[in-house]
């Protein structure tokens, strides 16, 4: 049995498509791959730690912080959902130096099929990471951008031609339908061309930079052993005790015979980690 806080799954691409897992619970990293099909269990203690600040917290605000934190970090500024709203240059970013480091570099516009066609924004460093944690199948990065905000003034045009969300329930059914997605992105660039001519008028040339022609599609496959084909999704706080047979993992969720969980929904929070050998 190990305890310590969770943080959300570590998750990278072995061989050509596969994907590997590891569980983050305080300062140990948990192969799970080879433990699909077994028993396992999550309990959760109740206590739950800020991961800036280390204070215990009562509740977990934006995935892991504590009220206070939440209030005063750029991390958890709503310019973060909200790329677009990003207000550095105004003068107005809570903390400056972090968004040199975070937001003021290149970011990747992408198309991921994670159950459905479907455009994203992440850093330059966060791939294939961010598809990963999505779940997706497939994924195209589809243009380089000089920083955030643009990122996702970029991303505001395509999301009136194709979704910007997860259906996470279908994600986890499997519903996987495969894309054509050197066309699916040609389509949808023809439909949002003026706009982003527009940006690079804007913005300058070199700000937009369309790799479309100079990337190929990455595919992904997840040690799922079985599909659920109803969705029982499991609150750690109303369940402190997670416990059934591991079926598969995708995304951040734990598929489990008894139902699904999310697992970067609870980082911070205080567990104890148990495998049926």
């Amino acid at each position: 049995m190990i305890s310590g806080d969770l943080r959300k799954m570590q998750a990278t691409v072995e061989g050509v498509k596969n994907v590997a897992y590891k569980m983050r619970i305080g300062e140990n990293l948990v192969p799970l791959n080879d433990h699909i099909g077994k028993k396992v269990s999550l309990s959760f203690s109740g206590a739950i730690h800020c991961i800036h600040c280390g204070k215990t917290s009562k509740k977990s605000f934006s995935q892991g912080f504590c009220f206070p934190c939440f209030k005063k970090l750029a991390a958890c500024d709503s310019c973060i959902m909200s790329p677009e709203k990003c207000h550095f240059h105004k003068g107005t970013c809570r903390e400056p130096e972090w968004a040199e480091v975070h937001c003021m570099q290149g970011h990747y516009v992408y198309l991921a099929n994670s159950s459905a066609l479907k455009v994203g924004i992440t850093r330059g460093d966060q791939l294939p990471t961010r598809w990963l944690d999505q779940g997706a199948t497939q994924a195209r990065p589809i243009f380089h951008v000089a920083n955030r905000r643009l990122s996702g003034l970029v991303e505001t045009l395509f999301k009136e031609v194709v979704a910007d969300k997860t259906n996470w329930r279908n994600m986890l059914k499997g519903l996987d339908i495969e894309f054509d997605m050197y066309r699916e992105q040609e389509r949808l660039i023809e439909l949002v061309y003026e706009g982003l001519d527009s940006l690079q008028t804007e913005f300058g040339i070199e700000a937009i930079e369309d790799l479309s022609d100079k990337n190929e599609t990455h595919e992904f496959h997840y040690p799922v052993l079985e599909y659920p084909t109803k969705i029982t999704s499991i609150n750690a706080e109303k369940t402190p005790l997670v416990e059934g047979t591991l079926m598969g993992i995708k995304g951040q969720y734990w598929i489990l015979d008894t139902g699904v969980i999310n697992i970067r929904k609870y980082t911070g929070y205080e567990a104890k980690l148990a495998i049926q050998e």
